[in-house]
C-alpha cells in the first residue's frame, strides 16, 4: 500500500459535502473541555499584552536619549531577526520535548524579559542596547511559542474539534490585539511606557500559569533521537512531500511581501498625500482588525469538504485594499476593502492550520509548521526595507502596483489539483448535527 501523504496527489477519500450552516453554538461547545478553555484564554490575556508591549517599546525607546526613529528600527529589528532565524531550531525542540512545558517556557521567558525592561524604563536606566538584547531574548521566545502551539493543539483535541479551537483561538487572539492596542496608547499616556510594559509582562505570567493545567490527551509516537541536523532535514522532507504544503507557503512568501509592504509604508504615504494623513489609515487598519473578527465568525460557520479550495478561493480578497491605493480610492472604500481583506485572512488561516494539524503526522506537525512560519514571514523585513525606496523613487501608485502583483501571486496555488482537491479528513460534530 502505498503512502499517499509520500505522492505527489492526495489520496481520493470519501467526505461529506460542505456545511454552509454551522450554528455558532455549535463551536462554542468546545468551551465546555476545560484544556480547550484554558489555551483560548492564555490567547486572550498573552495577546493583549502583546497588544500593549509594541506601543510602549515604541513610545519608550522614542523617548531614550540616543533612541528616536534609529534606536526604535535597531531594537525592533533585534526582535525580529531571531524570531525567523531560530523558527526551524524552535520546531525541533518541540517535536523532541513536551509541548505543554516548552509553552510555559516561552511565556515565562517573555514575561522576565519585559519585567525586565519595565525596570529599566522605570529606573532610568534604559538605554537601546540594553533593550535590544532583551528584545533578542524575546523574540526566541516567540520563535519557540508558534511552531510549538500549532503541534500542540491536536494532542489536546479530537479531529472534529481542530477547526472549532482554532477558530476561537483565533477569534480570541485577534480581539485581544485589537484591545491592546486601544489600551497600550492609553496606559502609555497615563502610566508611562515602564509600568504599561510591566502590565505586558503580567498577562505572559498569567497565560504560563493557564497553560501548566492542560493535559495532553494524546501523546506524540517519539523516534529514535537524532541530531538536530538530522532533525531539521527530516522536517524539511516531511514538509516537501506535500506539494500542497510547499506550494502554498511559497506563494505566500511573496503575497506577504506585497501585502506587508503595502500595509507598511505604501498606504501610510498614500494617506499624508492624498487623505488626512494617520487618522485616515488609522481607520483603514481598524476596518482590517475588524475584518479579522468576522473572518473567524464566517470559518466557524463553514466545515468544506475541500478545505485548502475555500481558503484560496477566499484569500484573493487581500488585494482588495492594495487595488484601493493605486488611483487612489476615497478613505471609505479602502477600508471596505481592508474588511473584506481581514475576513479573508482569517478564513485561510483558521482552514489552514486545521488542514496542516489533519494531514500532517502529529511528531512532525512542530517542524513543518516552523518551516510554514519560516517561509511565509521571511522575505516580509526585505519587502518593508525595499518599499520606501521605490516609493521615492517611483511614487506610491508605482508601489501600489508592484504590491499588488506580489498579493496576486497566490493566485497561482489555485492551479494545482492537490490544492483544489485535498479533503478534510473527518466531519465534524457541527455537520453532524445539521443531518
Amino acid at each position: 500500500m502505498v503512502d499517499s501523504e509520500a505522492t505527489d496527489e492526495p489520496a481520493p477519500a470519501e467526505s461529506p459535502e460542505p456545511r454552509t450552516r454551522n450554528p455558532l453554538s455549535q463551536d462554542l461547545r468546545v468551551l465546555r473541555d476545560p484544556n480547550v478553555a484554558r489555551l483560548v484564554l492564555s490567547r486572550l490575556i498573552s495577546d493583549l499584552g502583546s497588544g500593549i508591549g509594541p506601543i510602549a517599546l515604541a513610545f519608550g525607546v522614542l523617548a531614550l536619549p540616543g533612541g528616536g526613529p534609529t534606536g526604535l528600527g535597531i531594537v525592533l529589528a533585534c526582535a525580529a531577526v531571531p524570531r525567523v532565524a531560530f523558527l526551524l531550531f524552535a520546531g525541533v525542540f518541540a517535536d523532541r520535548g513536551n509541548r505543554v512545558h516548552l509553552l510555559v517556557l516561552a511565556e515565562v521567558v517573555m514575561a522576565a524579559t519585559w519585567a525586565a525592561a519595565a525596570g529599566l524604563f522605570i529606573s532610568g536606566h534604559a538605554g537601546v542596547p540594553t533593550i535590544s538584547v532583551l528584545a533578542m531574548i524575546g523574540g526566541i521566545a516567540t520563535a519557540l511559542f508558534y511552531p510549538t502551539h500549532t503541534g500542540l493543539i491536536p494532542q489536546v483535541v479530537t479531529d472534529d474539534q481542530l477547526q472549532s479551537t482554532n477558530a476561537l483561538i483565533r477569534l480570541a487572539s485577534n480581539i485581544a490585539s485589537i484591545g491592546g492596542v486601544a489600551l497600550g496608547g492609553l496606559l502609555v499616556s497615563v502610566i508611562g511606557s515602564g509600568w504599561a510594559l510591566s502590565i505586558n509582562a503580567v498577562t505572559y505570567l498569567l497565560s504560563a500559569l493557564l497553560l501548566v493545567g492542560i493535559a495532553v490527551q494524546r501523546s506524540v509516537p517519539r523516534t529514535e533521537s537524532h541530531s538536530m541536523i538530522d532533525e531539521l532535514v527530516h522536517g524539511w522532507r516531511e514538509f516537501t512531500r506535500r506539494r500542497w504544503v510547499w506550494l502554498i507557503v511559497l506563494v505566500f512568501s511573496l503575497s506577504n511581501v506585497g501585502f506587508g509592504a503595502a500595509v507598511g509604508v505604501v498606504g501610510p504615504v498614500v494617506a499624508m498625500e492624498n487623505w488626512a494623513g494617520a487618522r485616515s489609515w488609522a481607520l483603514v487598519m481598524a476596518a482590517f482588525s475588524a475584518g479579522t473578527v468576522a473572518g473567524v465568525v464566517v470559518a466557524m460557520r463553514i466545515r468544506p469538504s475541500r478545505p485548502l479550495l475555500i481558503a484560496m478561493c477566499a484569500s484573493p480578497g487581500l488585494a482588495l485594499p492594495v487595488i484601493g491605493l493605486i488611483p487612489p480610492l476615497t478613505v471609505p472604500v479602502v477600508a471596505v476593502g481592508a474588511f473584506m481583506a481581514g475576513i479573508a485572512v482569517d478564513v485561510f488561516e483558521v482552514l489552514w492550520q486545521t488542514t496542516l494539524q489533519q494531514h500532517v503526522p502529529a511528531q512532525a506537525l512542530s517542524r513543518v509548521s516552523a518551516y510554514d512560519y519560516f517561509g511565509s514571514l521571511a522575505l516580509t523585513p526585505l519587502g518593508l526595507a525595499a518599499a520606501g525606496p521605490i516609493v521615492e523613487a517611483f511614487g506610491a501608485r508605482t508601489a501600489a502596483v508592484v504590491c499588488l502583483a506580489l498579493v496576486c501571486v497566490q493566485m497561482i496555488a489555485l492551479a494545482d489539483p492537490q490544492v483544489r482537491d485535498l479533503r478534510a479528513t473527518v466531519e465534524s460534530d457541527a455537520g453532524q448535527a445539521s443531518n
